[in-house]
């Protein structure tokens, strides 16, 4: 069960609570791309502000029903920034385009594309500071103990939902409960903010807004024939089908296994280190293993090895402390780049680990009569 985390102010907080929705966006850029090859917004000199977007909606298609959603209200020149819990998603995200025009723009104030309908889990009257969320360390005896994921996110501005790791939000959890005496509020119809806390009410407010599904594929086929990136779009495309009985979870050798958490442009690292997609799988024996997958349009190189040696080591200090599992490196790229001597690259990075990872498993892909197919290849 993955946690994500949403950034709100007080008011787009109040119509989230009053709607039972998350939401996000990117200020006036709006989405024509979705279920569609071409789009009239975005020609190759805004290439970037195309990428942007999809990332964004390759956030919202890492939610799972029955996620935890945590709010986080940015902080005023009157009150410190907090974190509120926690919600659950009750069910996939979902598109509402500005351009209908989009369902409670007016009381939002600003445009919000991606959302996702939430149901009360166990909330909390009083958030916690950000402060003491983050730079509190006196129950703290390591480094590794501290919520980097948030850390990261402010230190590098990241979108409006991110997501945490099981600890982080266990940790956050337990930082929420404290703060309320380990009291809850009574399950209520709907909630509100006031005073700066968290209110129940008696009113439900039925959300009505469209719930458009998201459909990259159309838009992915149409830049790979054209010669241009696709990557954001590959990402949001695998995450979207992941355990979901798809081709790319035989290919990832996650068939019959439980997804427990999702992670997608996992921060590991003050610089700018990014891991595509982080998984953490329950297998048959009770193992749980942890796969940072790095994808790449193009094919493999020798240089993908560096990369993931890198997540390994951030995965192996940061991670693991936390979280006992077996690491299970995973490179995808397109069909064609391995040869005798990459596969023997490989294969020394593998005799490299002693006993620290799993072998890299090698997934290949291709494009043919407008489908993906993902496949393992043995070197």
């Amino acid at each position: 069960m993955t946690t994500h985390i949403f950034i709100v102010d007080e008011t787009t907080f109040k119509v989230h609570l009053k709607y039972l929705f998350a939401g996000t966006g990117a200020g006036e850029k709006d989405v024509d791309f979705n279920k569609c090859s071409n789009s009239s917004l975005y020609p190759s000199k805004m290439h970037a502000s195309e990428s942007g977007l999809v990332s964004m909606m390759a956030d919202c298609c890492r939610i799972r029903k029955g996620d935890l959603i945590f709010f986080y209200l940015q902080a005023t020149s009157k009150q410190e920034g907090k974190f509120f819990g926690v919600f659950k998603a009750a069910g996939n995200a979902f598109l509402d385009k500005k351009t209908n025009p989009q369902y409670l723009r007016r009381e939002l104030g600003k445009n919000l594309t991606f959302r996702v309908k939430i149901l009360p889990f166990k909330v909390y009257k009083e958030g916690v500071t950000e402060w003491k969320a983050l730079d509190e360390i006196r129950n703290i005896s390591s480094p590794f103990q501290m919520l980097w994921s948030l850390i990261y996110r402010k230190l590098k501005g990241n979108r409006g939902n991110t997501m945490i790791t099981i600890y982080e939000s266990e940790r956050l959890l337990n930082l929420i409960q404290k703060e309320n005496n380990h009291k809850a509020l009574p399950v209520s119809k709907g909630y509100s903010y006031d005073n700066g806390t968290i209110v129940p009410t008696c009113l439900r407010t039925k959300y009505n807004g469209i719930t458009e599904t998201f459909d990259i594929l159309p838009r992915l086929l149409k830049k790979s024939q054209i010669g241009k990136s696709f990557e954001a779009h590959l990402q949001m495309f695998i995450l979207q089908k992941l355990g979901r009985c798809s081709n790319i979870d035989q290919a990832l050798g996650i068939s019959n296994k439980i997804i427990e958490w999702i992670g997608n442009e996992v921060s590991c690292g003050v610089g700018m280190q990014r891991i595509d997609i982080m998984l953490s799988i329950i297998a048959e024996d009770d193992q749980r293993i942890v796969a940072p997958i790095e994808l790449k349009i193009g094919q493999a190189k020798e240089d993908n090895i560096l990369q993931i040696s890198r997540y390994i080591d951030w995965i192996e200090q940061y991670y693991i402390p936390n979280r006992i599992s077996i690491i299970q490196p995973i490179l995808v790229c397109c069909k064609g780049g391995l040869n005798t001597d990459l596969s023997n690259k490989f294969k020394a990075f593998n005799k490299s680990s002693t006993g620290r990872f799993l072998p890299l498993r090698y997934v290949e892909y291709t494009i043919k009569n407008n489908r993906l197919h993902f496949s393992n290849v043995v070197y």
